[in-house]
């Protein structure tokens, strides 16, 4: 079974829409869990828009399953990773002021210091992934800077899944099998949802992880978060 790892920014996005803590986003991580998910997946932002650094220290005692950390490794991020030692750190290129995340890293202009952060991590015993497109050069540059996986980026693939799926996914089952031999474990995420994932998980082989947060949170408010939760496991089976 490919784990399911339930990122709940847009939780934090709607508590600090009001203020207070309504909805509570400990309480949501911990009833994602019991509803099946395998991971919870935040990314604090420097503006600490949606899931702020307080968020993920109450986390972490919490968290029974996997707890990734994705953002870009600025060294306040480091500091905060470093302290909180979750599962696994996701190293994403974001700007500050970036909305989402919308592309991967080009890893060989920033070989030294993707090398040096993938150090500092994996000496903590933190899992490391790199963010990245599907470009196979690019996936083999990822796997010199010593990370443990890589995390596709896959909004190309849902944009395109609507009118061809299979053009759609064909670069990402290359970019699997690329990151395969290279001694890479195989992450995924951004964009994902009830209509492309099955489709997805099919094609895509060594798949060990999605990552989805939008989507999931969107379609709960319809369905319930544990139909929905049900709903995106029954996809990866």
């Amino acid at each position: 079974m490919i784990n399911l790892s339930v990122n709940v920014n847009k939780i934090a996005t709607l508590r600090n829409a009001r203020g207070g803590n309504i909805p509570n986003v400990q309480q949501v991580a911990m009833d994602c869990e019991r509803f099946g998910a395998d991971g919870i997946t935040v990314h604090p932002r420097p503006d600490e828009r949606h899931i702020r650094r307080s968020d993920v220290y109450a986390l972490r005692p919490l968290v029974r399953t996997e707890f990734n950390i994705e953002g870009y490794p600025s060294e306040q991020f480091m500091e905060l990773v470093l302290a909180v030692r979750p599962t696994q750190a996701t190293l994403v290129p974001d700007a500050p002021t970036a909305l989402t995340s919308s592309a991967g890293w080009d890893v060989e202009p920033n070989m030294e210091f993707l090398t040096s952060i993938v150090d500092r991590l994996k000496e903590a015993g933190v899992r490391t992934s790199i963010f990245v497109g599907t470009d196979l050069d690019n996936i083999r540059a990822a796997a010199r800077t010593g990370a443990d996986r890589v995390e596709l980026y896959t909004g190309p693939f849902a944009e395109e899944f609507e009118t061809d799926p299979e053009r759609a996914v064909a670069p990402f089952t290359a970019a699997a099998l690329a990151a395969h031999s290279v001694g890479l474990g195989l992450n995924a995420g951004h964009d994902l949802n009830l209509k492309n994932l099955k489709f997805f998980q099919q094609h895509v082989p060594h798949l060990s992880e999605v990552s989805i947060g939008h989507a999931l949170i969107a379609d709960a408010l319809y369905l319930g978060l544990e139909a929905t939760i049900k709903a995106y496991k029954e996809c990866l089976k």
